[in-house]
């Protein structure tokens, strides 16, 4: 999907008239290079994170609005295009943070396809099986500094910084982490063996 398709839905409701504003701190295609090389990654990171794809797109759209709405563009592609992204895995972060505030209600019609499929495809399946439901047993700040560190690449100061946790104390919770995901994991194969 390209930013043109995501942005204009977002200005539509009420902010169009905010449109003309956001091309001054932005060129469009400096945007665009910068959306399509950014935006897959942290689709991926909220809906991993976020455990619904529905709501990744969401948060993905918002994320990138509020990030030309920032003004702050020039000075973070300044930076380089690294600062830029980490800008952006931060807004992300902190509309996740901002979602699992909020009083949740769900029925069955906001229920996920996916937990009613009993389809399942055949690449990656074994991965999934096993991974997917002892990530989706960890806190959802488990699964986040997890996919920073793991399918992100970042470093525990970069980490820190997208998550708004303190440096030093990165190191120790990705370390809880992994091994709470090990023993989830030994306790799933403990019972298919039993």
């Amino acid at each position: 999907m390209s930013w043109e398709e995501t942005l204009p839905g977002a200005l539509a409701g009420g902010a169009a008239h905010e449109s003309a504003a956001l091309s001054p701190t932005m060129e469009s295609d400096a945007f665009a290079g910068f959306y399509e090389r950014s935006a897959r990654p942290l689709w991926a990171y909220l809906a991993r994170v976020s455990g619904d794809p529905a709501l990744a797109d969401d948060l993905m759209q918002e994320s990138y609005l509020r990030f030309l709405c920032a003004g702050r563009q020039p000075a973070l592609l300044a930076e380089g295009e690294v600062a830029a992204r980490r800008y952006l895995f931060r807004i992300g972060s902190n509309l996740l943070h901002d979602h699992w505030r909020r009083p949740r209600t769900e029925s069955i019609e906001e229920t996920a396809e996916q937990h009613f499929s009993t389809e399942s495809d055949a690449v990656g399946s074994d991965a999934r099986m096993e991974l997917g439901p002892a990530l989706n047993q960890l806190r959802p700040r488990d699964r986040q500094i997890l996919w920073l560190a793991y399918a992100e690449g970042y470093s525990h100061r970069e980490i820190a910084e997208v998550a708004g946790l303190a440096s030093a104390s990165v190191r120790l919770l990705l370390f809880r982490a992994r091994r709470r995901v090990a023993k989830l994991l030994g306790d799933n194969a403990d019972r298919r063996n039993v």
